[in-house]
């Protein structure tokens, strides 16, 4: 048990450090020894900021709160749900992938693809890593991507959504905000991978150093740039926002059956294309 808030945070790092530290869990692909990924961003997140319900509201009813989510996971706990927490992470790109990526046009490069599949498989198991230490030590804890409740919705305000967005409790644990085309531009860039988990555990809030969801967006916060409309092979990125269905009917139809025809053998949803070759690829562009 950890007597501190200060020892809890630290003890948490160190347990993502360490997973992501052996080569054996963080390759890119089953017989390759690089990394999926450079060093993660972490950020923790009260589980009853008012934030949580507001994202709840814009989103829709469907989406869960930090407190919904663990009582829907542990649902004969009577103990009240505090503290609850949210623990999120950012997991980058590495410098190698990105340069693959800048250089494609028209489809994902191969090492990119192998980031969807196996480094998002890498994801995972931190997730149930984290969640099963914390279980261990006396915290309850839940990773929602990985609740058997998660599933896919419609939001009558933004279209495809679902039960628990990992970009927007980045968002909420002051590890990023939105572009055009709606990734999360984190002090990392936006070429990444996320994870979070909920658990019953003193953190302290990490701050969220912006008062706009779009403050990153150089478009957003200048109105200049648009590199990423450019990037976008499906055309499904424009000045006006992300056109959801456009880019997931591109992927499916075209992105999809090329990943498995010629890069893995097994359908991969990948593209990226507007995370790489864009000024926040690999950082915030606006000071």
């Amino acid at each position: 048990m950890r007597n501190t808030v200060a020892e809890n945070a630290e003890w948490i790092a160190s347990i993502i450090h360490r997973y992501l530290d052996d080569p054996k869990k963080h390759a890119i692909a089953p017989s390759l020894s690089e990394p999926a990924f450079g060093e993660p961003l972490i950020g923790f997140g009260n589980g009853k900021d008012p934030v949580f319900r507001q994202l709840k509201k814009l989103i829709g009813p469907f989406y869960w709160t930090p407190e919904e989510i663990f009582r829907l996971t542990f649902p004969g706990d009577k103990h009240p749900a505090d503290p609850l927490s949210v623990i999120s992470w950012i997991l980058p790109q590495t410098e190698a992938t990105k340069k693959d990526s800048r250089r494609c046009k028209k489809y994902p490069s191969r090492r990119w693809t192998f980031v969807r599949l196996h480094g998002e498989n890498v994801n995972a198991r931190l997730r149930k890593h984290l969640t099963d230490t914390l279980r261990r030590k006396g915290f309850p804890a839940v990773a929602p991507m990985l609740s058997p409740l998660w599933q896919r919705e419609h939001s009558h305000a933004f279209g495809l959504a679902s039960s628990w967005s990992e970009r927007h409790t980045a968002y909420a644990c002051g590890l990023g905000t939105f572009g055009l085309s709606d990734g999360l531009i984190t002090p990392k860039g936006k070429a990444v991978r996320i994870g979070s988990v909920v658990a019953r555990i003193e953190l302290s809030p990490s701050p969220r150093p912006y008062r706009d969801h779009n403050a990153y967006c150089l478009y957003h916060a200048r109105g200049k740039c648009g590199k990423c409309v450019k990037r976008c092979p499906a055309g499904a990125i424009s000045l006006n926002g992300h056109d959801k269905e456009k880019c997931k009917r591109y992927i499916r139809a075209v992105t999809a059956p090329y990943a498995r025809a010629r890069q893995t053998g097994v359908k991969v949803n990948s593209c990226g294309l507007c995370q790489t070759g864009v000024p926040c690829e690999s950082a915030i562009p606006v000071k």
